[in-house]
């Protein structure tokens, strides 16, 4: 029977029912003659109240609501990806046919397409005992991307009936079980589930194995581990946006989740434009044959918004049962954040540090926790990997949602604005910046990639906090009264920031370098580094190595060497030792 109860009260998007009507906490409701989507929030005997995801004027007191005896959820079946959606997974490609360029309010569209035919392959057959996360049939929903089918996680029994393959839509039925309880269910290809509660697995995974992304900052100096977490905090115009495309685009994830929280209209517009005509590099396709974007601007209403990134989440989490790698690129969570402020203030509920709820780091974790490395119920292996931009007001990192982001993620790529003024891309300040994940991926790297690679990392992190000590006492006596040793390490520390830290997005063979080159890249540079240390120790001067263009040579290693020829790398050896020679030779 459908509970309904009549509004008694409005507060922007609060509405407050009077009595305790029987809803239940957390259930979706249909509030108001428009229907509008909506989420109870509070219950008390005396009053019920709901947080309503659309804009609610002219909604009015004694207007129904109605429940629908489910939580809030997401569609799970073949056309989430390539897909663009509001934060309560309403498709807005359809609401544009119908709506216009602004959702209406109350409008009511399917999530995904259930007029669409998939080319479906049964994976089981009659006679098998399946459970929760058993794969039953294969769909290619994408050129990139084959979606895995899946028995709900609450749901076991005999196959007694099974569909040949063939054309099916996402409701139509391809097996039939009986379940442990004796009763017959039909399984379509689409299943439901709520954005609130993480979907169960078998056994979290430790942090082994990084999310590789051909961004040198990030891969040597600030890695990310594969089911990581990781923020980039930064001021208007230090490059988050640019950056989490940099990620989506080259890292290893198989599916990308891209959530627009909060942001601009016009900003989010170049978002949608862009990934629209990227191209994948890894398989030449569209690379929306493997992005979903979730897209909530500013203007939209706030509850939508605080509900965006679990409805991405949940998406991310469901591709991961299949044995997908995902990485979500949530943007940003500092208006997701705001949101949440904005509803705690229309509540009357105490507010804590800068208006923020009390409950800001609570939920904060809750969201950074549903990332990992996990074995799934069907016994795949799969991961969610979280990257959330935070806009912090003024670029001030010491307010309240980028204090508490530090204290869940384990990766912080601090974004600087005088780098992001001064050209150097990616703007991230390897001084405040650090990963967690170091000692974790040390032996992956060690396997994989060689094994000075952490130690040649280490090196070049101590050699430019070397400089930032250095450059303290440029500023105050210049750099003429330092000793020549010091002078050494101001200069091959600029090579380390021009040569290695600093990457071109547009250049072919610097937008993305593969592990090894990095590995070439920094043995080349400390080789250097060695070398001229043994000439300065011979009482040679900087201002004679400087004359010589070997540190400029270097500099140009990461256009010069392509990708595919790092054997070239050994002339570089060769010429630091002729360098070397030359020096001695021409100074003995």
């Amino acid at each position: 029977m459908q509970l309904t109860g009549e509004i008694y009260g409005i507060n922007g998007p609060i509405v407050y029912l009077q009595g305790n009507l029987g809803f239940k906490m957390a259930e979706m409701v249909y509030v108001g003659d428009d229907k509008l989507v909506g989420e109870v929030i509070g219950l008390t005997k005396d009053i019920t109240t709901i947080q309503v995801f659309e804009e609610t004027t002219g909604l009015k007191p004694g207007q129904t609501v109605y429940s629908t005896g489910s939580a809030i959820s997401v569609t799970l079946a073949p056309g989430i990806i390539g897909n663009i959606f509001d934060g309560i997974e309403r498709p807005l490609k359809e609401i544009a046919k119908t709506g216009g360029a602004f959702i209406p309010r109350g409008v009511n569209v399917e999530s995904l397409d259930k007029q669409k035919k998939w080319h479906v392959h049964i994976t089981v057959k009659e006679g098998d005992h399946i459970f929760g996360g058993t794969i039953i049939a294969e769909v290619p929903e994408t050129s990139a991307i084959i979606h895995k089918s899946m028995v709900p996680p609450d749901t076991n029994g005999v196959v007694t009936k099974v569909y040949p393959d063939g054309l099916y839509t996402i409701d139509e039925p391809i097996v039939v079980i009986q379940t442990d309880a004796g009763e017959e269910k039909i399984l379509t290809l689409t299943q439901h589930w709520p954005i609130r509660i993480p979907r169960p697995t078998q056994k979290r995974y430790p942090s082994d194995r990084p999310l590789l992304t051909g961004q040198r900052i990030l891969d040597t100096l600030f890695p990310i581990a594969k089911g990581g977490t990781a923020a980039i905090p930064g001021g208007f115009g230090t490059g988050k946006t640019m950056t989490q495309h940099q990620l989506a685009k080259w890292s290893d994830a198989d599916i990308i989740i891209y959530i627009g929280c909060g942001e601009r209209g016009n900003e989010m517009t170049n978002v949608l434009e862009e990934f629209s005509e990227l191209v994948d590099p890894k398989s030449g396709n569209p690379l929306l044959d493997r992005t979903t974007l979730i897209a909530n601007t500013s203007n939209m209403p706030v509850a939508a918004r605080e509900a965006s990134i679990y409805t991405g989440i949940t998406l991310a989490e469901y591709y991961r049962d299949m044995g997908y790698h995902v990485a979500i690129m949530a943007d940003s969570t500092s208006r997701w954040a705001e949101a949440l402020r904005e509803l705690s203030g229309r509540l009357e509920e105490m507010p804590a540090e800068e208006g923020f709820p009390a409950y800001l780091a609570s939920r904060l974790s809750a969201f950074y926790e549903r990332a990992g490395f996990m074995q799934n119920l069907n016994g795949t292996e799969g991961s969610v990997s979280i990257i959330g931009a935070v806009s912090p007001q003024g670029g001030d990192f010491s307010e309240p949602v980028t204090q508490n982001t530090k204290r869940f993620v384990r990766c912080f790529w601090a974004l600087d604005k005088a780098l992001a003024y001064a050209r150097h891309f990616p703007a991230i300040n390897w001084l405040t910046s650090y990963s967690e994940y170091i000692s974790d991926l040390s032996p992956w790297y060690s396997k994989h990639v060689g094994n000075n690679f952490v130690n040649c990392r280490n090196q070049l992190v101590s050699l430019l906090t070397q400089e930032n000590s250095l450059n303290e006492i440029v500023k105050l006596i210049g750099s003429d009264v330092l000793p020549d040793d010091q002078k050494l390490v101001l200069e091959i520390a600029r090579v380390v920031r021009l040569g290695f830290v600093q990457q071109n997005a547009f250049h072919k063979e610097d937008t993305y370098v593969p592990m090894e080159k990095q590995l070439k890249m920094m043995e080349v540079i400390l080789y250097l580094y060695d070398k001229c240390k043994k000439l300065v120790a011979m009482n040679m001067p900087m201002s004679l190595l400087r004359e010589n263009d070997i540190f400029e040579k270097i500099i140009s290693i990461k256009y010069d060497v392509p990708n595919s020829q790092l054997d070239k790398f050994d002339d570089y050896f060769k010429m630091v030792d002729a360098f070397y020679e030359h020096m001695i030779a021409t100074n003995a």
